[in-house]
């Protein structure tokens, strides 16, 4: 991986930053969008500056974004979630990120998880992870010590939900929502297990490879790897035995 692309990602994480602070726990404007997600002037903000951004350093590169959409057509492009976490952002919870992603063909190369509030920054690239610089690796517990994150109990009904309780119900602690600080939790060795549902390429693509950076793995619930046309549900771990053992449990 070039470093200038590896620097140019972290300069778009200073850029996003200032600016989701100043609009953090102010009054806003918040729209629901068609699929029920929510959005503000933060949103659009950051994804438009970080566009500009791209475009004057990198006009070749494709851009995805989840307010403006785009695709992964071109041979390197830029994947963001402006604010990962609306929904906590607009409640004044501070457990929301700015998501960054450089994929090359499709696949995420390169990702940068930005918590503005809490001025933390997990980056993943090359098989290697940092937490604000500092190398990080994922725990080692097993099923029935591991510590379990789940994006939220509304999202699974049936037989999801079913397979949801049967992996809850083996393991030593489990916690509800986190949005994209559930996965970076997990690649510091915080917890063991994230499950999701109801996700996109820009929720998930800066992820992969902190995690996979940090000795983890997030794959479909079939442990299949996430592709641009994946169902919305993941499943990370922090380590193979573990992830084998959840997607038993997820699969009955």
């Amino acid at each position: 991986m070039r470093d200038d692309f590896v620097s140019f990602a972290l300069h778009l994480a200073d850029l996003a930053r200032p600016l989701a602070r100043a609009h953090f726990r102010t009054p806003l404007a918040v729209e629901t969008k068609a699929d029920a997600s929510l959005v503000t002037q933060a949103d659009r903000g950051i994804e438009a500056l970080l566009r500009d951004e791209i475009r004057r350093t990198y006009p070749g590169h494709g851009i995805l974004g989840e307010e403006e959409g785009g695709d992964l057509g071109a041979a390197r492009t830029w994947v963001i979630d402006p604010i990962d976490g609306t929904k906590s952002f607009v409640a004044g919870l501070p457990l929301f990120g700015t998501l960054i992603a450089l994929a090359e063909h499709g696949r995420p190369v390169l990702g940068v998880i930005d918590m503005p509030i809490l001025n933390e920054r997990w980056h993943g690239v090359g098989g290697r992870a940092w937490l604000d610089g500092t190398p990080i690796r994922t725990g080692a517990r097993p099923l029935s010590e591991a510590r379990l994150f789940i994006n939220s109990p509304d999202r699974f009904r049936g037989a999801e939900a079913e397979a949801v309780a049967r992996l809850s119900g083996e393991v030593g602690l489990r916690r509800y929502g986190g949005d994209c600080y559930a996965y970076a939790l997990l690649a510091s060795g915080h917890c063991d297990l994230v499950l999701g549902a109801g996700l996109a390429v820009h929720d998930v693509f800066a992820l992969m490879p902190v995690i996979e950076g940090a000795g983890g793995l997030i794959t479909d619930w079939q442990g299949g790897p996430i592709t641009p046309d994946f169902d919305g549900r993941v499943v990370a771990a922090a380590n193979q035995a573990l992830h084998a053992a959840a997607l038993e449990r997820l699969a009955g």
